[in-house]
């Protein structure tokens, strides 16, 4: 991987910077649309949610990213949370929710509920997002940021855990060690899927 596209780990500042990333890369995804249904809403209120939960893993894991080699900005980002320990819920989450929410907090409740009903037990790290510019797609960039953090949880023999959205990131997954679990598939009220996946 060239120089350019070192990763390193977000600095504090940049936490709704990496929210925005995440919402305008995920922007097309099915789940988004459930979530916030009017495109003119959408990347508003997922830059604000996103950033809900990057700046938990600021705290509780670890937020890796990935400069844009023009200078501006960010054009990739991991977002982790380390499940070998006990973390707390985000800082004043029900109340920041209904916020950023509004009207779509049903929705995100849904999320919520769905999230917790199907999540792992045993120690793990929590791949929650894993985000690149859409102008940057489709150069290894992804699995560039992931084997930063595969690498050492093989050393620690560490388990992973992440939630993927679609088949070709199923797919993605897989090459890099992940297995389907048993549910696969979760599904939001609308039947939008959510994929299942552990790397032993």
């Amino acid at each position: 991987m060239s120089t350019q596209h070192e990763i390193r780990p977000a600095r504090e500042d940049e936490i709704p910077a990496v929210g925005h990333l995440i919402s305008y890369s995920f922007n097309d995804l099915p789940q988004n649309a459930y979530l916030v249904p009017p495109l003119d809403d959408r990347v508003r209120v997922m830059a604000d949610f996103f950033t809900l939960y990057t700046e938990h893993a600021f705290k509780y894991g670890r937020v890796d990213v990935i400069d844009n080699p023009d200078g501006e900005g960010l054009i990739g980002t991991a977002v982790w949370f380390d499940n070998t320990r006990d973390a707390p819920e985000p800082e004043r989450y029900g109340e920041r929710l209904a916020e950023l929410a509004q009207q779509y907090l049903d929705r995100f409740v849904a999320l919520d509920v769905l999230f917790e009903k199907n999540h792992p037990t045993d120690p793990h790290w929590h791949l929650a997002f894993l985000a690149i510019h859409p102008e940057h797609q489709h150069h290894g960039l992804g699995s560039h940021l992931m084997k930063v953090v595969h690498d050492e949880l093989d050393r620690d023999g560490v388990a992973a855990y992440l939630e993927a959205t679609n088949e070709n990131n199923v797919r993605l997954y897989r090459r890099t060690g992940y297995a389907d679990m048993d549910p696969f598939e979760m599904l939001l009220p609308d039947g939008t899927p959510f994929f299942r996946m552990w790397r032993a």
